[in-house]
């Protein structure tokens, strides 16, 4: 045993430390001459007059140890005064026998439950090419990694960096950023353990810049995913039909914990409440207690149902401008029936879409509450700010195959309360020029039924036909409309008319003009199982068209059937691409050709029918070349909309091809068929699609043009 002296400057420290102590006393208590005895044992008087002097005291004679005679560290100590126990060395202890090895002793697996991380083999994502996410973590595994890395990826700001901006300087700041968002996005997720391992690379010591691109890695380690414990919905258990509204609320004790999940299940907690009967529900924000030691959250939701409702009565807030009759009219439920928020909400977008107001509010007033049998009743109070009832409107256009044309509209649109509209129109152009009025009726009798009443005079000189016409049509319609797409639409109507028309040259004979005095009944009926009026991109669609008309020309009367038959059918080949394909009939049966009035007669081409040909520039031709127009009518069509990417996905390209042959006889001859194809372009406005079509005619005419360019809303079919 041996042991190392204190040399001289440890024992000045020792000695410094020691009066420093004595003047913290002193100064301390403030000591005086007249100190206790015991007290200036320890600290003379003559320590207080001079610290200094005394604390040198005893510091001038070098010691042994100072002149260099300390002992050697190796040499052993003597034996200290009063140790009487022998050293260890000399200690000797009988009977000692040593243990022998067991063989059959079974060590326990310690689990601690710590996941079980290795970084050698961590799986990796390159989400950039500055930055890498490592997966380490083996158990337990990630399971929602991959709807996390989606998440991050658009959410990083190193990602929005991009490579060729970024810099070490930029990436440490932009990883805080990540790293605290990897960080939320776990927690997100229920890893509230979680740990965030951030590394930026390619940067050497000593260097503040490297000459390779800077990489940023994170390595996640999820830890363990907590679980739900207790689930308090507050007063929700005391609504009549607690069992189905909790089943709706998907979350229980010991499900994965997720953030995300109990906003949707609140969301469709709130929609069930509203949509049975629950007008005044209210759902508070959720509370949720983490307990890190068990690893469960217990969340809290307080609902307050607020008692069950039916619908009472619409009260209009001025009934002189739409009545609460007329909105009853107009609403798609009944007095007494049970209350749903979406009902309430699509009565105001109904009253919206009539275009008389600018603001609309539509609020639930209890005017009987709920009993313990009964349910209460409330009143829709309608408030409304009407909107400018007068507009005039004009348009001025080009066409090459029309001219010039002007057209311009003055318009009432509550002329006849509620809902009546009174328009007068006039058009001015190379080859149409017309007067008309009309009224309509909108939601007259039901939602979105309209009634139209239209008188007219018009003449029109185009490449078929030369028709001077005045006309009374009238028609009741069922509608489809972009706010309630209908499965089934329909249209009952009649129409009388007197027009002159110059009768093409037939069968070599010429006429002059002919005038025609025509009356018709017509019914038009829709199947539609699209999912776009505008747009659509699955399911098909049926129309049929039959109009009985009678007509009195040359002093015959002749009487005719007219009919049409479209079919229209849309699928989605993958998220991009869309096939729609479309064929048309229509024939006219009971009279020759020449007592139908030119202007009632079929005619194929157009953007809407044989792309590539001028409006109603197929069929039979006289002998200079005019159509004549015929009897039947077969149009058929095909084209892929492609989706481009650009513009953030609105612009598509759209190739096509249109077939149609249109013939003097009832039934198609297929003697003359016209073929079209082309390219288009589709701008989605949100709206609608904005159509560019350029369609060259396969087998022209000598008077086709080599190309023909078609532009409006919507898809051509």
């Amino acid at each position: 045993m041996s042991t190392n002296w204190p040399t001289s400057s440890a024992r000045r420290l020792l000695t410094a430390c020691t009066a420093a102590l004595a003047l913290a006393s002193a100064s301390s208590y403030a000591q005086d001459s007249e100190a206790p005895p015991n007290l200036e044992d320890l600290i003379p008087d003559s320590a207080i007059e001079n610290p200094e002097e005394w604390a040198q005291q005893g510091t001038g004679e070098p010691s042994d140890l100072e002149a260099g005679t300390a002992p050697d560290p190796e040499t052993p100590i003597e034996t200290p005064p009063g140790l009487t126990i022998a050293w260890p060395d000399e200690l000797e202890i009988d009977g000692f026998e040593p243990l022998e090895p067991e063989e059959d002793i079974q060590f326990a697996d310690l689990d601690t439950g710590a996941p079980q991380v290795a970084f050698d083999d961590a799986e990796t994502e390159q989400i950039a090419d500055n930055l890498i996410l490592g997966f380490p973590q083996a158990e337990p595994p990630f399971s929602e990694r991959g709807d996390f890395l989606a998440r991050y990826s658009a959410l990083s700001t190193i990602e929005e960096l991009g490579d060729s901006d970024a810099n070490v300087a930029q990436l440490a700041a932009r990883a805080r950023e990540d790293e605290e968002l990897l960080g939320n996005l776990l927690r997100v997720y229920g890893y509230y353990d979680g740990e965030i391992i951030r590394t930026i690379g390619a940067v050497r010591p000593g260097e503040d810049q490297s000459e390779e691109q800077p990489v940023v890695r994170f390595d996640i380690i999820p830890g363990a995913r907590y679980r739900y414990g207790a689930i308090d919905l507050g007063n929700l258990s005391s609504a009549p039909d607690y069992d189905a509204l909790r089943d709706v609320f998907d979350i229980y004790p010991g499900d994965f914990l997720q953030s995300d999940t109990i906003v949707l299940e609140q969301f469709d907690l709130d929609r069930a409440l509203g949509e049975n009967g629950y007008a005044f529900a209210v759902i508070d924000g959720p509370q949720l207690l983490i307990d890190h030691e068990s690893q469960i959250g217990d969340l809290t939701l307080p609902v307050e149902p607020g008692g069950k409702y039916v619908f009472g009565e619409v009260v209009s807030s001025d009934p002189k401008f739409l009545s609460s009759k007329h909105l009853s009219t107009i609403a798609r439920f009944e007095t007494g029936d049970t209350y749903q928020r979406s009902l309430s909400l699509d009565l105001r977008r109904a009253v919206t879409a009539t275009g008389l107001v600018s603001t609309v509010s539509i609020t639930p007033r209890e005017v009987q509450p709920p009993s313990a049998t009964e349910p209460g009743v409330v009143a829709m109070d309608v408030e409304m700010t009407p909107a400018k009832l007068r507009s005039i409107a004009g348009a001025i256009g080009y066409g090459s195959e029309e001219g010039f044309r002007i057209q311009a509209s003055w318009e009432h649109r509550n002329f006849f309360p509620p809902e009546g509209s009174l328009r007068v129109r006039g058009v001015l152009g190379t080859q149409e020029q017309l007067a008309g009025v009309t009224f309509r009726k909108n939601n007259f009798g039901g939602r979105d039924k309209v009634l139209t009443i239209d008188a007219y005079a018009t003449t029109v000189d185009n490449v078929a036909y030369d028709a001077r016409t005045v006309a009374v049509t009238g028609a009741y319609e069922r509608l489809s409309t972009l706010l309630f797409q209908k499965p089934l639409a329909w249209a009952l109507g009649a129409e009388i008319l007197a027009t002159d028309e110059r009768n093409r040259v037939i069968s070599g004979i010429p006429r002059e003009r002919q005038t025609y005095f025509i009356a018709s009944v017509f019914g038009r009926a829709t199947l539609d199982t699209t999912d776009s009026l505008l747009d659509p991109t699955q399911g098909f669609r049926l129309t049929g068209f039959l109009a009985p008309e009678t007509s009195r020309t040359s002093g015959e009367q002749y009487y005719y059937l007219r009919n049409q038959a479209d079919a229209s059918y849309y699928r989605s080949i993958n998220d991009s691409t869309v096939i729609a394909g479309r064929v048309r009939f229509a024939s006219i049966q009971g009279a020759p050709t020449f007592a139908i009035a030119p202007s009632r007669r079929l005619y194929a081409g157009g953007g809407g029918s044989v792309r590539g040909y001028g409006y109603q520039a197929i069929g039979p031709k006289n002998d200079l070349g005019e159509p004549t127009g015929g009897r039947s009518l077969v149009e058929a069509s095909i084209e892929a909309r492609i989706g481009t990417g650009f513009f953030d996905g609105a612009l598509s390209v759209v190739p096509f091809f249109d077939v149609g042959s249109v013939s003097i006889e009832t039934t198609p001859n297929f003697r003359f068929v016209n073929y079209g194809a082309g390219v288009g372009l589709r701008y989605d406005t949100g709206f609608g699609p904005l159509r560019l079509d350029v369609g060259a005619p396969l087998n022209p005419g000598p008077d086709d043009a080599p190309v023909a360019v078609y532009v409006s809303l919507g898809q051509a079919f």
